[in-house]
């Protein structure tokens, strides 16, 4: 089992940055890979940055350039640092953790770009 808990989340400006940390209860390093989605209303949750045990990040086509997603294994923590927010940024953001052949989401947290 893997709890997750979500912070940083809020409103911010367009062009403005925020970073989302994602605290794991266990060991981050066990993991196969990490990773950030988002679900905006009524669209569907989708992959916006996801991390390895390796290091090998991916990102979604439409943060790229401006998102990074990096780890603190000794702080069991995954952060998301987003820069150059649009009004498209708008969604929740939820953390998830691939561990053991199980998928495990932290409870999200909400970020509006306002324009």
């Amino acid at each position: 089992q893997v709890q997750l808990v979500e912070s940083g989340g809020g409103l911010v400006q367009a062009g403005g940055s925020r970073r989302l940390s994602c605290a794991a209860s266990r060991n981050i390093f066990t993991m196969n890979d990490m990773g950030w989605y988002r679900q905006a209303p009524g669209k569907e949750r989708e992959l916006v940055a996801s991390i390895t045990s390796g290091g090998d990040r991916n990102y979604a086509d439409s943060v790229k350039g401006r998102f990074t997603i990096s780890r603190d294994n000794a702080k069991n923590t995954v952060y998301l640092y987003m820069n150059s927010l649009k009004p498209e940024d708008t969604a929740v953001y939820y953390c998830n953790a691939h561990f053991v052949g199980a998928h495990y989401w932290g409870q999200g947290t909400q970020v509006t770009v306002s324009s």
